[in-house]
């Protein structure tokens, strides 16, 4: 976060910027991204962040500590070592190959709320630490911070590096004894009970702000069709006049241009402080936490005076859960349901009241001004004939509604951020600086995102209706993820529909075929009747507990000239050919099913198919389940090819490229809106396992070593007997000779139920 920017106060100050200092080290290929082994980047990211620990008496710390990472090179320091020549870090060490950093989310610290990364070593998990972060943002540039220096480490193994000079490396680690570092006091900051020292970067020197930010509206066409009905406030109001199926009520959403950066906005949102909630809050007077789930949900009370709304009504209090999710590129999505908790109980003198299931959904703008702009979208569920009822005038009542209140919160926020422009900082957050220029660029956390469309909306169908003590012995650190950073250039805005681009660019499967498979080879008749998985394929569209495999029309994929414009086109047909799907239920995370020697791809007939990639999601659950796809080519991969080097590249290009989008096609609204349609780096998200033999790559996708992904997935077998959900698999292209891009296999799944996997 900026440092020359004014925060809100809160009880834990923010930690502070990411610092990225970029020196092109040639003969060494650039990391993550590119196979052409041309250069390497060695890259310094730094900023402050909370060690988070116990200490030799078993007390409980958080101290504000400045974390540099240059390589695969880490040391922690009470002070700014910029600032301070010769100062001498109270941690240091290396980051190896196994690490893996595992996101805890949101967790309360002396009374403060920060997000919480934990790190450990794969082989060793009783070497770990956790560090935190003021925002959901920082945290995600420490993740990309740890996964650039643990490429490093993997790119030292893959060059042939001595393995007894890296195994005598000191591996950073968090927990632990260190030795004491002496030094006075700076300016401190009461935080709770503790004093910690709160320093912050000074900027200094050129800035120019990078203004290529933003999200796009998703990478799969949705069912919703919203309309246009009404402005409130100042902020429209659409209805989705879909009927979609699976649905208990009719759908309306707000939406409005905040100016604020979605942190803040998500920040605020989930704000306890009544102080700040009455100034753009009209329905909620008070906020209670009743129990907080995991560091992605939680279970609050709250009270509000009817006399805003139903002034004949006594007071009125609720109960509901929140979700919330992260997504890639940097926009929140937030789901409310009404829910009961044994910790409150109905009160004396209050009227228990269900608050309507909401979601928030919070995405940063695409605008060439400084100052940072988000489109907030407030959804809600309400009765159907109260809203009839509305709609044709023949009742006033909805202005004093809850429904009314809920989508007003939008207008609040808009007006509240207006009203306190410091609270907001002008600039982006993330601060890259330049070892050659020695100047600052100042680049939006999200450009690694697609800009946003013209449109507020999603286009659907086409259509756009839219301090410190010095006893502490003990420090921890944070989690790993991959920089991506499109090429710069300036943004073309978007204002045909895709489906129509699409129809323009898609790219063919014979196309496909002369590029990623050997043209010269003789193709294999693959029979499906050959191959049989425990699910069986769709007779019909609505036969359940079944597989088919869609096309790849409403998938929007990267175009030939994405790098420049950013423009995708619809998906054709895929490449590879689903033959089958297993559906299996076990004790433990079950790895390698291609081995298995009742496995498909043991089978006879599998060892004629030139290649076949198996992906293993693995989902955790009571008892856990593998739902396993298969996709077989009919000739053998080009070598040469994207898919060649992704089935025989290195795990780390693997992580990097390994990309899937998913879209719930039926299914209840608020699972809809937890998925998502927007494309997914899997290795980057979860962690993903590599299987390379014989004729195969099987890819496991442990589903479970992620918070957020686990949450989500608890959300989504809830319903799963009623959802109907399509995923496109693909290798994501970065370089122009990747593009077009293509998708590698697509699948539907209808009304999976849990009770037919068949145990392994």
């Amino acid at each position: 976060m900026a440092a020359t920017t004014a925060q809100p106060p809160s009880p834990l100050p923010p930690a502070g910027e990411v610092i990225e200092v970029e020196n092109s080290e040639p003969g060494s290929p650039d990391v993550g991204s590119r196979s052409s082994g041309s250069g390497r980047s060695s890259s310094e990211y730094s900023g402050w962040v909370y060690h988070l620990g116990v200490n030799s008496i078993g007390h409980e710390y958080c101290h504000l500590r400045f974390l540099v990472i240059r390589g695969k090179c880490v040391a922690m320091y009470k002070r700014d070592p910029h600032d301070n020549p010769g100062l001498e870090p109270i941690r240091k060490g290396f980051v190896s190959h196994t690490l893996v950093v595992e996101e805890v989310g949101r967790k309360k610290v002396n009374h403060g709320d920060v997000y919480v990364l934990r790190l450990y070593s794969r082989l060793d998990q009783t070497k770990k630490g956790e560090i935190a972060c003021a925002t959901p943002g920082e945290a995600q540039k420490w993740t990309e911070a740890f996964e650039q220096a643990k490429q490093q480490a993997e790119y030292d193994l893959t060059r042939g590096a001595n393995w007894n000079r890296l195994q005598s490396e000191n591996e950073f680690n968090l927990d632990g004894h260190r030795r004491r570092v002496r030094r006075g006091l700076g300016k401190l900051v009461r935080i709770g009970k503790e004093m910690l020292l709160r320093q912050s970067s000074d900027l200094q020197s050129h800035e120019r702000v990078n203004t290529n930010f933003g999200g796009d509206t998703g990478d799969a066409l949705e069912a919703h069709e919203w309309r246009f009905v009404r402005t409130l406030n100042g902020i429209r109001i659409f209805e989705d006049i879909a009927n979609s199926k699976g649905g208990k009520g009719i759908l309306l959403k707000s939406i409005g241009v905040v100016g604020a950066n979605p942190d803040t906005v998500f920040e605020m949102v989930l704000s306890r402080d009544k102080h700040k909630r009455h100034e753009w809050d009209m329905l909620i007077s008070d906020l209670e936490l009743v129990e907080t789930i995991d560091g992605y949900c939680d279970v609050v009370y709250g009270t509000y005076e009817p006399k805003y709304l139903n002034w004949w009504k006594s007071k009125k209090d609720f109960v509901f859960s929140r979700q919330w999710f992260r997504g890639q590129d940097g926009a929140y999505n937030i789901l409310q349901s009404p829910a009961s908790h044994k910790q409150k109980p109905p009160r004396h003198g209050y009227e228990r009241t269900h608050i309507n299931p909401t979601t928030w959904e919070i995405k940063r703008l695409n605008t060439s001004e400084s100052t940072p702009k988000c489109i907030v979208t407030r959804m809600v569920e309400i009765s159907p004939c109260f809203w009839d009822r509305w709609r044709r005038r023949t009742s006033s009542n909805f202005e004093r509604s809850i429904p009314f209140a809920l989508l007003s919160q939008v207008a609040g926020l808009r007006e509240y951020f207006a009203a306190n422009p410091a609270i907001t900082p002008d600039l982006p957050s993330t601060v890259v600086k330049s070892k050659v220029s020695e100047s600052l660029i100042i680049q939006s956390e999200l450009e690694y995102s697609e800009p946003n469309d013209e449109f507020y909306d999603a286009l659907v169908r086409g259509e756009s209706f839219e301090g410190d003590s010095d006893d502490d012995d003990n420090d921890d650190d944070d989690d790993d993820d991959d920089v991506t950073t499109p090429k710069a250039g300036k943004v073309k805005l978007k204002n045909v529909s895709w489906a129509i681009a699409g129809l323009a660019m898609k790219r063919t499967k014979a196309s496909l075929e002369r590029s990623e498979l050997v043209t010269n080879s003789i193709p294999i008749a693959i029979d499906s009747s050959h191959f049989h998985g425990t699910v069986r394929q769709a007779k019909s569209e609505d036969d359940p507990n079944s597989w088919s495999s869609p096309g790849g029309e409403k998938f929007m994929i990267r175009g030939k000239t994405y790098l420049t414009d950013y423009a995708k086109i619809a998906g054709g047909d895929p490449l590879l050919k689903l033959i089958a799907v297993d559906w299996f239920k076990v004790n433990e995370r079950f790895d390698s099913v291609a081995l298995h020697p009742k496995s498909l791809v043991q089978s006879e007939a599998a060892k004629k198919i030139p290649f076949i990639l198996v992906v293993n999601l693995q989902v955790p659950a009571k008892p856990n389940y593998n739902l396993v796809m298969y996709y077989a080519a009919e000739k053998p991969v080009n070598k040469d090819s994207l898919l060649g080097r992704f089935i025989d590249g290195t795990d780390a290009f693997r992580d990097a490229r390994f990309k899937l989008i998913p879209s719930i096609v039926e299914g209840y609204w608020m699972v809809k809106r937890a998925v998502g349609t927007r494309a997914c780096l899997l290795g980057k998200a979860v962690t993903c396992n590599y299987l390379r033999q014989d004729n195969f790559l099987e890819i496991d996708v442990d589903i479970g070593s992620s918070s957020v992904a686990r949450s989500i997935i608890g959300l989504v077998l809830g319903y799963v007997t009623s959802i109907v959900v399509d995923l496109a698999i693909l290798v994501e292209a970065k370089e122009e000779k990747e593009l077009p891009e293509y998708i590698l296999g697509t699948v539907r799944l209808n009304r999976v139920n849990p009770e037919a996997a068949v145990p392994i």
